[in-house]
């Protein structure tokens, strides 16, 4: 029997252009460059000369990859490579002067790894997106898009801004990779079915709003993913049999290897959904019971300074920093290896174990897992592959290969429809990490710009000289909906950025929608205003298509 493993990276970063350097500016998205993505494009390269293909589903949020394509992007990620090297360069004598000689070889480790990926950079002529689509096109990877700029789908609080993320989502990435998408990466797997809508009291109330599934499939969209516990209540229903059957008993489990329809039967072009794995993901992205946690590996959390440098190792996941001992790098790529062939083994046993319908192992994760915050997962995923390949290209027949998600979903058709219950793949498995007292008020402010921007849309659209001013609240609407601020609000780690990004996003469009909601007002200084905002906050260069489409009103 055949199982296919369905490696699946989500990648995302919020808006962070023009809004400054340290620390969550443009380092941050230059930070993720480097330690993440040019070593994932340097995996697949060396993958590529072993003639070994991988098969990654790879999710890039389209304001991720309007970042990428940005000319400011190669233009920041220069600095910081210079800034780095720099940094490295100085680092020796000052190790001297304190005495620390023991790290001067790790010192030149990093400075060997920066100049790989700094001629990895120069070698794709700086363009991420251009060597995705490459790597794309000839099968190594298999891209899929999101929602435009990561908003919190089931929290919206009109349609018109879920269709509206979706729409914007599958046509930018259209535009930067040659091909429309068939997945979708639901932000945060968050979902809810068709029913009534109240998350808070005395809020915005609907008695009655369309599931997710049917936004992703009125944007042209085939399949999405979420956690395992959200398809464990509900009715599923068997296509071939015409069985019906109750959600789970207690202690039961469906099994999440295997795809599933999702919602009516009746209702249109089929969606599927695709279910993470627990028993596999836990095991890479945990720190304290997976991988990461391994005594060899770099210590994310110790950091020099001045520099930046991490210099050390994990040792012990549970000592003190200040018992951390000096990083060996061949030591730990050699364990990285070791945990892939561990890791190939448990693919191996869930196969074996594996049910007639059980045909898919899916394991998602965010890319930044591999090479930021697990520096070796990168090492990791390399060893696996060549362990664990896709058919063809010199792969030998095995019971467990990789595979895309979508052609997984096109080897073995989903026969079981499923009705899923509300979760996301965040803490709890609920909505609480982006709905909290913390949070609260961040929601109150957002659903009532939504209702003031799609309120101003049908009387806007016809005026021609109102476009540029609707095109630039849009953005600041789709901005302002980015699920990282409530999110980064609720772990404490950077509260006042998060606040300060939403509310500056919020009072752009407050400022921009007293001339969509006036038709006699003069529309000079309301242009003048949105070219001035465009310059910073300017990604998705044309949105009036996708704003007539969300909201039904023809933009003849």
């Amino acid at each position: 029997m055949t199982v296919r493993f369905v490696l699946t990276l989500h990648s995302h970063l919020p808006w962070v252009l023009h809004h400054g350097r340290w620390p969550h500016g443009s380092d941050w998205i230059c930070e993720a460059a480097l330690d993440s993505y040019l070593p994932l494009v340097t995996m697949l390269e060396a993958l590529e000369t072993e003639d070994v293909a991988p098969a990654i589903t790879l999710g890039i949020t389209p304001i991720l990859a309007a970042q990428f394509a940005h000319p400011s992007f190669r233009e920041e990620l220069d600095t910081y490579f210079a800034h780095r090297l720099k940094t490295i360069d100085e680092a020796p004598e000052s190790l001297r002067h304190t005495g620390d000689e023991s790290l001067l070889p790790v010192v030149a480790f990093w400075k060997s790894h920066v100049e790989l990926l700094q001629a990895t950079w120069e070698r794709i002529g700086k363009d991420l997106i251009a060597a995705f689509r490459r790597h794309a096109l000839a099968g190594r990877i298999e891209l899929i898009s999101s929602a435009a700029t990561h908003g919190f789908l089931p929290l919206l609080a009109r349609d018109e801004s879920i269709r509206f993320q979706l729409l914007v989502g599958r046509s930018e990435h259209a535009r930067h990779f040659g091909d429309l998408p068939r997945g979708c990466w639901v932000p945060e797997c968050a979902y809810r079915p068709r029913g009534p809508w109240q998350p808070l009291p005395a809020a915005v109330r609907r008695p009655t709003r369309a599931g997710i599934e049917d936004h992703l499939r009125y944007a042209g969209f085939q399949w999405f993913f979420v956690d395992a516990h959200v398809v464990e209540a509900g009715e599923t229903y068997d296509l071939y049999s015409g069985e019906t059957r109750p959600r789970s008993p207690k202690g039961a489990k469906r099994s999440p290897y295997q795809g599933y329809r999702v919602g009516n039967v009746a209702r249109g072009r089929p969606i599927y959904v695709l279910v993470r794995d627990p028993k596999t993901t836990a095991q890479v992205w945990s720190r304290h019971g997976g991988y990461p946690g391994e005594g060899a590996y770099l210590e994310f959390h110790k950091i020099r300074h001045p520099g930046g440098l991490k210099l050390w190792r994990v040792t012990d996941a549970a000592a003190d920093l200040g018992a951390k001992q000096p990083y060996d790098a061949a030591a730990a790529q050699e364990m990285a290896i070791r945990h892939a062939e561990h890791f190939g083994s448990l693919l191996e046993t869930i196969t074996k174990d594996a049910k007639p319908r059980d045909h898919a192992i899916i394991a998602p994760f965010d890319t930044e897992l591999f090479g930021h915050w697990w520096f070796e997962g990168m090492d990791f995923l390399k060893s696996l592959y060549e362990r664990v390949a896709a058919p063809g290209a010199g792969a030998s027949a095995q019971s467990c290969i990789a595979s895309t998600a979508g052609a997984a979903l096109a080897a073995f058709p989903p026969r079981t429809s499923l009705r899923m219950s509300t979760g996301s793949w965040g803490k709890d498995g609920d909505f609480s990490m982006w709905l909290n007292p913390e949070t609260e008020w961040t929601w109150l402010r957002l659903w009532s710009l939504e209702e003031r921007f799609w309120n101003a849309v049908p009387a806007a659209m016809p005026r021609w000289e109102a476009r540029g001013v609707l095109e630039q609240a849009a953005r600041e609407l789709l901005l302002a909906q980015s699920s990282d601020w409530q999110f980064i609000i609720s772990t404490g780690a950077a509260g006042d950025y998060a606040t300060k990004r939403f509310v500056e996003h919020c009072e752009a469009l407050e400022s921009l929608l007293p001339f969509l909601e006036h038709p006699t007002s003069d529309l000079t200084a309301g242009s003048a205003l949105a070219s001035a905002l465009q310059v910073i906050d300017g990604p998705f260069p044309d949105l009036i298509g996708a704003i007539a489409a969300a909201s039904d009103v023809t933009a003849a």
